[in-house]
């Protein structure tokens, strides 16, 4: 029998937290497998006038593949592409319609709309991984530790809108499913990036809800109640947007995480 060398019991503790980490990132990049295989089993489609005999579903994509498509898409300039052209609609829209309704009011979402969370996400292999600690330079990065870092970066589109609002005598309002016990880090992140608003609309703690409609959609008409007309909503997520109580949608793209 060998004997026990004197480092054995410290050494079991660092291999338990190494395979914690990887167990971490394997569920986290499952994730990143099946939101892959979702987009691609729901991408629009012509219906064929009668299904082919072989037809077969398409592929689920490798997950490095998954991962590099993502990479490029955001790297390449065609997601901030993109998201400037959708806020370019909803400022064309913003302009011709303020003017003309009382107490105009616009509604925005926060995370991938107003902040983006790209870094956190890039160091988890595209990954949403909610809890846990946030290593943002060897990951993995909890997206809660992340937001009470207040560490978002402001999407510029983005807050040209808001800047534009306020010139134009326009209520801003922050619509957002974070809790509201990051309420001052997160406010405090929007402030240095440059943001101005009259009120921020925070998930509360004591609260739980299927959809993100079910919180939004009662939160915009808590406003409309209120003698606010909102002219535009604008979000990441289509939960951000449905359920009513706004003139007009405007939805940016998201090609890393999908919310109910």
């Amino acid at each position: 029998m060998s004997g026990t060398h004197p480092n054995a019991r410290p050494r079991a503790r660092l291999d338990a937290a190494e395979a914690g980490a990887r167990r971490t990132r394997r569920r986290a990049a499952i994730g990143v497998l099946l939101l892959a295989a979702a987009t691609v089993g729901c991408a629009p489609a012509r219906r064929p006038a009668r299904p082919a005999a072989d037809a077969r579903p398409a592929p689920v994509p490798a997950l490095y593949d998954t991962q590099r498509r993502i990479a490029d898409y955001i790297d390449s300039g065609r997601y901030d592409a993109e998201v400037a052209r959708v806020v370019a609609q909803a400022a064309a829209w913003l302009d011709r319609r303020a003017p003309e309704v009382r107490k105009p009011a616009i509604v925005l979402d926060i995370d991938e709309t107003a902040l983006s969370n790209w870094r956190a996400y890039r160091v988890n292999g595209w990954a949403r991984i909610t809890n846990g600690p946030c290593d943002v330079e060897r990951g993995p990065c909890g997206i809660h530790a992340w937001q009470a870092m207040a560490g978002g970066v402001a999407i510029a589109p983005t807050l040209r809108l808001v800047e534009r609002a306020r010139v134009l005598g326009v209520a801003v309002f922050f619509l957002t499913g974070r809790p509201t016990e990051v309420r001052e880090v997160t406010e405090r992140n929007l402030r240095e990036q440059g943001f101005d608003w009259d009120r921020v609309i925070m998930l509360p703690s004591d609260r739980r809800f299927r959809s993100g409609v079910d919180f939004k959609a009662p939160e915009r008409k808590r406003l409309v109640d209120a003698g606010y007309t909102i002219v535009l909503s604008l979000g990441d997520q289509q939960s951000d947007l449905d359920g009513g109580h706004a003139e007009r949608t405007f939805k940016l793209p998201n090609p890393v995480y999908y919310l109910p």
